[in-house]
């Protein structure tokens, strides 16, 4: 992950908005020669920034089969014809979800309709009836999978009360369930797990002793108020918690010019 330093006196920030900036810090946790499961939307803009600025030789994967392409564009799907250009690989799902099996992808991005102070996340129902929901979403995919094999699950989502919720309806995408030891319990691989949770207000991790959610890095002209409010449920605090830096203009410019100059990801508001 790209370290940045405390930040001190007056910094003077170029103009973005919250999508820019959360694809940006999306990005920066991305190490170079590391292997990455992507997602569709801000995971792949994400991953294409990373590719072109901290990591050149990311091993990007995408469900459908593509291994290591290098993206000419901005993929639409996981299943684009983009995601298996100038690819290592044109795979297919059965082979990729046997290497997360195997245990040899690094990360996983991730989203959710709901997700709760232990990282499980919700994108199946919302309601207490399974049969008849309020809402119905599209449900896991191959989230279940990724989130259960990958070593470590990097969640990027909007924050508010309605997603952060201190239960979520329906455990699609485990987190770490109850708490420490919980999944290991349930069968899944030790050291496996979320890791970063990515917001438009804040970067969230989580309690190595209890395996809550808790507040690493605000956002900047970001409170600490303004984030526990956004919260359906009681975030710990790091021990120091850091200022998020701010988009440099050269991550704008790759990513408004060269990944998403069509605005399908960072336009929408």
């Amino acid at each position: 992950m790209i370290s940045f330093p405390l930040a001190k006196g007056v910094v003077k920030m170029p103009d973005y908005n919250r999508l820019e900036l959360m694809v940006c810090v999306g990005s920066r946790m991305l190490e170079d020669h590391s292997t990455v499961e992507v997602g569709t939307g801000v995971p792949m803009a994400a991953t294409m920034l990373a590719q072109k600025l901290y990591a050149p030789s990311i091993i990007a994967i995408f469900e459908a089969g593509g291994v290591a392409p290098i993206m000419p564009g901005l993929p639409i799907s996981v299943g684009d014809s983009r995601t298996f250009h100038k690819a290592l690989m044109a795979s297919t799902m059965n082979d990729v979800m046997e290497t997360c099996q195997r245990g040899m992808v690094d990360y996983t991005f991730l989203g959710g309709a709901q997700i709760d102070m232990y990282g499980n996340l919700n994108s199946t129902i919302i309601g207490d009836n399974y049969q008849e929901p309020q809402v119905r979403f599209p449900g896991s995919g191959g989230a279940n999978d990724l989130g259960s094999l990958c070593w470590k699950t990097i969640v990027i989502t909007p924050m508010d009360k309605r997603r952060f919720v201190e239960k979520v309806n329906f455990i699609t995408t485990p987190g770490y369930l109850s708490g420490k030891g919980a999944r290991e319990k349930a069968g899944l691989p030790e050291g496996t797990g979320p890791y970063k949770v990515v917001t438009n207000l804040a970067v969230l991790g989580y309690d190595e002793q209890t395996c809550r959610m808790r507040i690493e890095s605000l956002h900047p002209n970001v409170s600490l108020e303004e984030v526990k409010e956004n919260c359906g449920f009681e975030l710990l605090e790091a021990p120091e918690i850091r200022m998020t830096p701010p988009p440099t203009n050269e991550e704008l410019r790759v990513l408004r010019e060269e990944v998403d100059p069509e605005g399908y990801i960072i336009g929408r508001q």
